[in-house]
């Protein structure tokens, strides 16, 4: 496991590199047509799995009189207890009784949907969507990954036709409507045809002519002082300025994942990891990926780990001489993190690492969260007829499958508020970086996607690294693992499997909030809470039920407490290191503003 000397080309690595060569040879040329002018027409998303998915649900329901009976007579009586509830009354606090209690939808938040006749509309609706729930889910004989993809389904169909979605049954709106004489509806019309403006410029156009971040890169955000310090085809290595005269003598290289640009974890000033890693006196390196293009259709995972992870551990040795690394990756970044750790580990001991840190990735992928739903071998077949067509998965392809997971805070709930009350949102710094999107090459995301999700190679023992499975039971090194509660990506219980897949010894820490607020978890921030447990090298299994009874609960941020363990894990202060010395450009460098 050789590390490329700066300046080496980008280039494909060999097939033994991969163990099992690409995943998938190109089909039949006309077959190959067919597939990528059909997945082209549906965004990737397979016809064939929704089909297959709805026949099993209608078949076994159909053979489930006393399931559809039960579900109706529940309906009919939220029916009933709804209808009783539609005569003129005051403010009610709770639903109708007899209504099934609704969900948390911030559609409905307002108080006036507690008023006559809003509350019958909103009850009506939750009532839709408990029979909705009991119909798709618990059905014998349904297999789980169609029961998710039929209740998703019948979820985007039901929230499409919620009451907060049509301005006549919506009091919000009507109120707002009535205040300023239809003028919201007015404003709501102008965003509408400015967000459609750039929804087809963002299709149509090169990357480079998008539209660009609200936040300035380089000014707003990803300011933190640095040089770019070594740089290849594939990664810049960012080594950011010391804040005092000593640092801890380990430094911390953060490996961010290929979906995302790296400036997640350096946003502003006061919501900024790297800064707050630097001003605790660590010396910060970041890798920054290249956003590819056509050209990278070929490069696979193992160049990513060859030419992306060994490659800055090289340079960071390089600058950091007789000395160990904190490594430190996010979501699909503390993935590959996680396979060189356990290759370095395998071929020596886990030299030069001294810890490793994952927030919020995943090592066993048998229950991926929602991203599940657009992974099975049929889905997958369309997505690679479209990426091999294109090259890559672009940027707004992949934006839309995340909003199509999170439609009711990412479509409904903004549409009302932008187009229904006029009222645009102001953009904040994890919003603007949301929307700087990347590409993936059509190679490594097809890998990504078959070895690791589909058939969870990793955490089975059949991942290879020059040709040689890895496994992550041969890291021995001290591991911090950050799991956040509300995360649709990287459900905590699916990364908190890495405890049955190593005997090292392993800090768990589950914080609040999502896969990304979870994570940007300064803090200055109010309302935020964790809880963290330690289990020794070689201990026993301890369920996450138990871990949640037990784990010890924090008000707080959770960065101080990794900032004390990344202090505990290293080996005393050295004279600050200046990262000008050999520099090639500032921070952030060239590679995180390409589009």
């Amino acid at each position: 496991m050789n590390a490329p000397t700066p300046g080496k080309e980008l280039a494909a690595a060999p097939e033994a590199e991969y163990g099992c060569g690409p995943a998938g040879a190109a089909p039949d040329q006309l077959d190959e047509q067919v597939r990528s002018t059909l997945a082209g027409v549906t965004q990737g998303m397979s016809i064939a799995s929704l089909w297959l998915a709805g026949l099993d649900w209608a078949l076994h329901l159909a053979v489930s009189p006393g399931k559809v009976d039960t579900a109706l007579g529940q309906w009919v009586s939220g029916a009933i207890a709804a209808t009783a509830g539609m005569w003129p009354g005051p403010a009610a606090a709770q639903p109708t009784p007899g209504v099934p209690a609704p969900p948390a939808d911030l559609r409905f938040a307002d108080p006036a949907w507690l008023q006559w006749p809003y509350r019958c509309w909103r009850d009506a609706f939750h009532n839709n969507e408990a029979l909705w729930e009991a119909l798709t889910r618990g059905l014998p004989g349904v297999s789980p990954h169609h029961e998710r993809l039929v209740s998703f389904c019948a979820r985007q169909v039901l929230d499409t036709f919620s009451p907060g979605n049509a301005w006549w049954l919506n009091p919000v709106v009507l109120q707002a409507t009535t205040a300023s004489g239809g003028a919201n509806l007015l404003d709501g019309a102008c965003h509408w045809q400015h967000d459609m403006q750039n929804v087809v410029a963002d299709l149509t156009r090169e990357p480079k002519l998008r539209r660009p971040p609200a936040f300035k890169v380089g000014q707003d955000v990803a300011a933190t002082p640095g040089k770019v310090v070594f740089r290849n085809a594939l990664i810049e290595l960012i080594q950011y300025a010391p804040a005092g005269a000593e640092v801890w003598r380990e430094p911390v290289l953060i490996v961010p994942s290929w979906i995302m640009k790296y400036y997640i974890l350096d946003l502003q000033p006061h919501d900024s990891m790297v800064r707050y890693l630097v001003e605790q006196g660590h010396t910060v390196f970041m890798i920054s990926w290249k956003n590819p293009g056509a050209e990278a259709r070929d490069l696979g995972l193992a160049d990513y780990l060859r030419l992306g992870v060994l490659a800055a551990l090289h340079a960071v040795q390089e600058r950091c001489p007789d000395t160990r690394i904190h490594a430190a990756g996010y979501c699909l970044g503390g993935t590959l993190l996680s396979i060189c750790a356990a290759a370095l580990s395998r071929d020596g001991s886990g030299a030069p690492l001294q810890s490793l840190t994952v927030f919020a990735s995943e090592t066993d992928f048998s229950e991926p969260g929602e991203l599940g739903l657009f992974i099975d071998s049929s889905a997958l077949s369309a997505l690679d007829a479209m990426m091999r067509r294109q090259g890559y998965l672009d940027g707004p392809q992949m934006a839309a499958a995340f909003q199509m997971l999170h439609s009711r805070d990412l479509v409904w709930s903004r549409m009302m508020s932008e187009y229904l009350l006029g009222k645009r949102l102001r953009p904040n710094d994890l919003e603007s970086w949301n929307r700087d999107l990347t590409r993936l090459p059509f190679r490594m995301h097809s890998e990504c996607l078959h070895k690791l999700f589909l058939d969870n190679d990793l955490a089975e023992g059949r991942y290879c690294v020059d040709g040689r499975p890895v496994a992550l039971s041969d890291i021995g090194m001290p591991i911090f693992a950050v799991g956040t509660e509300h995360d649709h990506v990287s459900p905590w219980r699916s990364v908190y499997k890495l405890h049955l897949l190593t005997p090292a010894p392993l800090t768990f820490l589950l914080t609040s909030g999502g896969h990304n607020a979870g994570i940007v978890s300064e803090p200055s921030r109010p309302g935020r809470r964790y809880r963290v447990a330690t289990r020794a090298a070689q201990a026993t299994y301890v369920s996450p039920e138990r871990y949640l009874a037990n784990a010890q609960r924090h008000d707080g941020s959770w960065w101080p407490c990794w900032h004390d363990w990344l202090a505990s894990h290293s080996t005393g202060r050295v004279p600050a290191r200046d990262a000008a010395p050999g520099a090639l450009a500032d921070a952030p460098g060239s590679y995180v503003l390409e589009r």
